[in-house]
């Protein structure tokens, strides 16, 4: 009997304690759904290490939230982040309407040669876009996730980069089928090695700024090596009216101004404290971004119709794309 009331006793105390186990546990997670709901904004002094990035940003930031949950939902709320989120968000949404309208049209009107090449640039702009706008929502979830999208946000301006090549490189060496290749060959190296480097732990640490700055200003200004050689090959004046040379010089000089924004961290250097929601230096570099992928696709849309109207090569087996 005395056994029989001990093991009533322990199977209470079991009962007992699973069931505050359980109470704590939904006790805590409805705290962690009114705290994620209601987080109020902090100064940068407050962010933990891993959060603090731009210290001329000083108040507006997002605390850590640790559901990607509460992320999105303040994609919808003031903070730091919200200009970089939705002009990313906005042009990676654009480029998708853009691309579907493009890709779609019938053979007739543009052929499947043509869409592939353009669909590399499509690929680039909203991959970079998309993995932009997910960093920038995500990245206060976690140091963990913090990094890791860090990495696919630097790999996504490589791929960019990538892409705003190939349709250049297609329609300016059109007919000459040994640089195409070489040159084509060597942004994908270029391209790879960004990547690598992107994937680099270290990478993203805000001390590194300026040489992610350099890295991608660097691999964007290989281009200018392609660009000389047409220009000498075929002549300033038909490199300016007919390979939208200055839409492609105008697309460098927003890509640069971006990346200089961005690295020297212009306006907010000289005035620490007042462009901590809107106007700071990442958003102006986003905007850029955006700006530059557009003189881009208006160029490369301006050689794809220079090459309708002229024709096919006088060899039609040099204009093999790849």
């Amino acid at each position: 009997m005395t056994e029989v009331l001990k093991a009533g006793v322990l199977s209470d105390e079991i009962d007992l304690g699973a069931l505050a186990h359980n109470a704590a546990e939904q006790a805590e997670e409805f705290v962690r759904k009114v705290w994620e709901a209601s987080w109020k904004q902090c100064h940068f002094r407050n962010l933990p290490r891993w959060l603090q990035d731009n210290d001329f940003l000083h108040a507006g930031h997002r605390p850590p939230l640790p559901s990607f949950y509460a992320c999105f939902k303040s994609i919808f709320r003031i903070h730091t982040e919200t200009g970089n989120i939705w002009t990313h968000l906005l042009g990676c949404v654009a480029f998708i309407g853009i691309a579907i309208f493009f890709l779609t049209q019938p053979p007739v009107e543009i052929q499947l040669e043509e869409k592939l090449v353009f669909a590399a640039f499509f690929a680039g702009a909203i991959v970079c876009l998309g993995m932009s706008f997910a960093f920038h929502t995500v990245h206060c979830h976690s140091e963990c996730v913090g990094k890791l999208f860090s990495k696919l946000d630097y790999c996504g301006i490589a791929m960019l980069i990538m892409g705003s090549f190939v349709p250049w490189l297609y329609y300016g060496f059109y007919c000459d089928y040994q640089p195409k290749l070489i040159y084509l060959s060597v942004v994908v190296v270029l391209g790879i090695t960004s990547i690598v480097v992107s994937l680099w732990e270290k990478f993203s640490e805000p001390s590194y700024r300026p040489l992610r700055a350099g890295v991608f200003m660097g691999f964007g200004l290989s281009g200018v090596i392609p660009a000389v050689h047409y220009a000498i090959a075929e002549g300033w004046f038909k490199a300016i009216s007919q390979a939208s040379l200055g839409w492609l010089i105008l697309m460098g000089c927003l890509y640069i101004l971006g990346a200089m924004f961005y690295a020297w961290r212009v306006p907010e250097r000289f005035f620490p404290g007042k462009f901590d929601i809107w106007f700071q230096s990442h958003q102006i570099f986003h905007v850029l971004v955006i700006a530059a992928a557009f003189v881009h696709y208006h160029g490369i849309t301006e050689m794809a119709m220079y090459r309708m109207t002229v024709g096919e090569c006088a060899d039609p087996s040099q204009a093999i794309a790849f």
